[in-house]
């Protein structure tokens, strides 16, 4: 699933106008996937499979030995391309190892994105990662201190409903402005105020 360029402009156009009402800091990422790096189930199964290949072919064939050895080279290798795709290695994975992946993605980018270097320490990070079907808002802690995190559920609900639908963009436009009017509810523009994070969508 792809953002136009339009559709990253309506998403900066919503961060812009939720970030008017607020001293907070709104961060959006969009992943593909979380699991990219998760390669250890696919080599696996590859390998188990091609290992018992040969067993296999001396039950039911009088292949040569060379055959079936070269057979089970092609059937790892075969297997593993097909296994490391990215929907087919989302699948392989337990659901609760693709919500840890997705997790831990979305720590690292609330991080690298400098939402913990803002000046109050009131930057959220509104993460996505389609693969695995994960949306996740994080507060930083001069919002979590005064925010309790079910106040974010609306939002977190909105992206997974829209997600489901194939509307990403839709999702992230309405959940920004929900979160906007959370966090202008707690930490009202002050004048003067700048913002410190880009206006921006990041796609990873």
């Amino acid at each position: 699933m792809e953002l136009s360029e339009q559709d990253r402009a309506r998403i900066s156009s919503a961060i812009y106008a939720s970030e008017a009402r607020t001293t907070g800091e709104i961060v959006c990422v969009l992943a593909r996937t979380s699991s990219s790096e998760a390669v250890g189930v696919p080599v696996m199964l590859a390998a188990v499979i091609a290992l018992a290949l040969p067993w296999m072919l001396m039950s039911f064939t009088a292949a040569p030995l060379q055959l079936m050895l070269s057979l089970q080279v092609l059937a790892f290798f075969g297997l593993l391309a097909v296994f490391c795709l990215p929907r087919v290695r989302v699948a392989l994975l337990p659901r609760a190892a693709r919500r840890a992946l997705a997790h831990r993605a979305a720590m690292e980018q609330f991080v690298s994105r400098g939402i913990a270097r803002t000046r109050e320490r009131t930057g959220i990070l509104i993460f996505v990662s389609l693969a695995e079907r994960y949306a996740r808002i994080i507060a930083d802690e001069g919002i979590a201190s005064r925010v309790p995190r079910e106040e974010w559920q609306g939002a977190i609900d909105i992206l997974r409903g829209h997600m489901r639908e194939g509307h990403i963009a839709d999702g992230f436009v309405t959940a920004i402005d929900r979160c906007g009017a959370v966090l202008a509810a707690h930490f009202p523009l002050v004048e003067g105020e700048r913002s410190e994070l880009p206006n921006r969508i990041y796609l990873i």
